[in-house]
């Protein structure tokens, strides 16, 4: 059956719409072309077939047209995700793509969080560290040493995947929490401050439907080396999950995702009442 692709028009990526003779969609392809300074290498894939019309070329095609694009965009490498043994783990090896990365997804249905533990847990001291929080955008007297806090970032697990460094600065931190505002959602930061240098040293944010209701999704956690190992994370979570319960009450759930690697995360995940729901793989190509 032949199979007609059609480049489409989108802000920020390619996009390729198959289509059966018919002219009835059967499957789409999307390329992200990152061209920040550090990641500029890199192109993410997303690809899908509709069940009923795979195994007939199709993504082979969409696929082809996509890593043909990146490659004269001069592209060093492409990654895309799929649900582990799902129809897409096996598509990508079987086209050259290999495993780089395996991510567990894990959800806290907050009904079911333990709140006086949290509680406990918020309430014990930290020495030498306290917790500030804002709404959106981070103030202005705290933008710098946040921007700074980010690079806690810088040895996050990803594991081989040829992803890049990304660099953090006030425009980008504000970038990114008006793209949340502007589509309608809340953004939630809990952060640590080292009181002997009133700088931040760690963060984590919460993304909250505009319309408080669903699940919740966590951003970045993350602890500068110099102040790992006094239980930051852990109390940044409990922080964040209280103000979820409080201030957004027909939320039903909290959502993360962790790198299989990232085994001190994943043990708080689990300690704070996040149970996993699934897993996804992602591969890469290189060009």
């Amino acid at each position: 059956m032949p199979i007609r692709l059609t480049p489409l028009t989108h802000p920020d990526r390619l996009v390729w719409l198959a289509a059966d003779p018919a002219g009835h969609p059967v499957g789409s392809a999307f390329l992200r072309l990152f061209d920040r300074p550090g990641q500029d290498h890199l192109a993410e894939l997303e690809l899908a077939v509709h069940p009923a019309d795979r195994r007939h070329g199709t993504g082979t095609q969409l696929l082809t047209a996509a890593i043909t694009a990146a490659r004269e965009a001069g592209k060093r490498c492409v990654i895309a995700q799929a649900v582990a043994d799902s129809p897409g783990a096996h598509f990508l090896p079987g086209h050259g793509f290999r495993r780089v990365l395996t991510l567990t997804y894990a959800r806290l249905a907050l009904a079911e969080a333990d709140i006086a533990a949290l509680t406990a847990a918020v309430a014990r001291p930290h020495p030498g560290y306290h917790l500030v929080s804002w709404d959106g955008t981070v103030p202005d007297h705290l933008a710098q040493t946040y921007a700074d806090s980010r690079h806690a970032m810088d040895d996050m697990p990803m594991d081989d995947t040829d992803f890049g460094t990304v660099t953090w600065d006030i425009p980008r931190l504000r970038a990114v929490a008006q793209a949340v505002a502007d589509r309608g959602d809340h953004l939630h930061t809990v952060a640590a401050l080292h009181q002997p240098t009133d700088a931040i040293v760690a963060f984590t944010e919460l993304v909250v439907p505009g319309d408080g209701t669903g699940d919740a999704q966590h951003y970045g956690t993350a602890v500068l080396p110099a102040h790992r190992g006094h239980g930051l994370a852990a109390w940044l979570k409990a922080q964040s999950i209280l103000h979820a319960r409080t201030h957004h009450p027909a939320l039903t759930g909290l959502l993360t995702d962790t790198a299989d690697s990232n085994t001190y995360m994943r043990r708080i995940n689990d300690a704070l009442g996040y149970a996993p729901t699934h897993r996804t793989i992602t591969y890469q190509l290189d060009l």
